[in-house]
């Protein structure tokens, strides 16, 4: 009740503004002819992250500047979002806005384009896959690019509309912009690189703290999707082998479900790392055909958001 008197509006109102984002973001994504006209939001935050560093990120005490640094971005994004939900407009912007944090078309449209690419060639396919991943893509085969598709589909799923379809339904648009601008913080300066370790320390154990309900919550809607919550106890076993505390879990949980070995040794930077296989005992050889088995769990998971926030509008109201 304290929350919904600060952001001025209730919790069955925010259901079923998260109801009808969802089902935008479903249908239209994020539309070229849309966003070659304006900013989106989350490459203006990206600028703000951006401008921040390259302010603070020198000198001494870098690791207190990084988190007075998030601290400011996330009031911001608190004032701002509660100014927005309070706008005499029915929740129209909120709804537009939460449409447009919100990642489940796109997520899709590019892992599919892995797939599509894939039956191609393998060259093209190392070339899509590239858009999509931060590991070295130059020498993939099918099984690595495959693997590569799924797994970023997996951790995506969970950051990019799990994790921000809980914190709005949760604390509204207030919630959804601080976990934003986090997450995209995370992802431009939350790396153990001399630059960064300090002064994205913070955004970086944040991130974490603000994914690992969501993370584990992804897992069990794979798994339920799937009908397979019976391997809970794979998931349980695996999830931790990841070198993430979160992206393990979904990672684990769709590779359960698809029967397939996620994870394993890949390159970086041109430096191999031997990381343990999730759910090593399932089938290795992977191909275009797993990517779309993948790209279709995505779309039962997001099935299972919207009736979720169906029965939170009934349930709340």
């Amino acid at each position: 009740m304290y929350i919904e008197e600060i952001i001025g509006t209730n919790s069955g109102n925010i259901a079923l503004f998260l109801f009808v984002a969802l089902l935008l973001d479903g249908l239209f994504g994020e539309p070229k002819w849309l966003w070659s006209r304006f900013v989106h939001p989350a490459i203006l935050m990206g600028k703000i992250i951006g401008w921040a560093e390259h302010k603070f990120n020198s000198g001494d005490k870098k690791k207190i500047k990084g988190s007075i640094t998030v601290f400011v971005l996330c009031m911001f994004m608190v004032v701002i979002g509660i100014i927005v939900s309070k706008l005499p407009d029915f929740g129209i912007i909120q709804t537009l806005i939460a449409a447009i944090l919100l990642a489940q078309k796109s997520l899709t449209q590019h892992v599919s384009a892995v797939a599509d690419a894939l039956r191609l060639s393998t060259e093209d396919a190392r070339l899509s896959v590239a858009c999509i991943v931060g590991r070295d893509t130059r020498d993939m085969d099918q099984t690595a690019i495959s693997r590569s598709a799924i797994e970023s589909a997996a951790e995506n799923l969970s950051d990019g509309v799990v994790a921000p379809a809980l914190w709005f339904l949760l604390l509204g648009l207030p919630g959804l912009l601080v976990y934003k601008i986090i997450n995209t913080a995370d992802s431009m300066i939350g790396y153990m690189s001399p630059k960064y370790r300090e002064f994205g320390w913070a955004a970086a154990k944040l991130d974490d703290l603000l994914n690992w309900v969501p993370a584990r919550i992804t897992a069990l809607l794979i798994l339920i999707t799937h009908n397979k919550l019976g391997a809970w106890r794979i998931v349980l076993r695996d999830a931790p082998l990841h070198r993430s505390p979160n992206a393990g879990w979904p990672e684990a949980a769709l590779a359960v479900s698809l029967n397939i070995a996620l994870s394993g040794p890949r390159s970086y930077d041109g430096k191999m790392c031997d990381y343990p296989y999730v759910n090593a005992e399932a089938c290795h050889h992977l191909t275009a055909d797993n990517i779309d088995l993948a790209v279709r769990a995505l779309w039962r998971v997001w099935i299972a958001i919207v009736v979720i926030s169906v029965l939170a509008c009934l349930t709340w109201w």
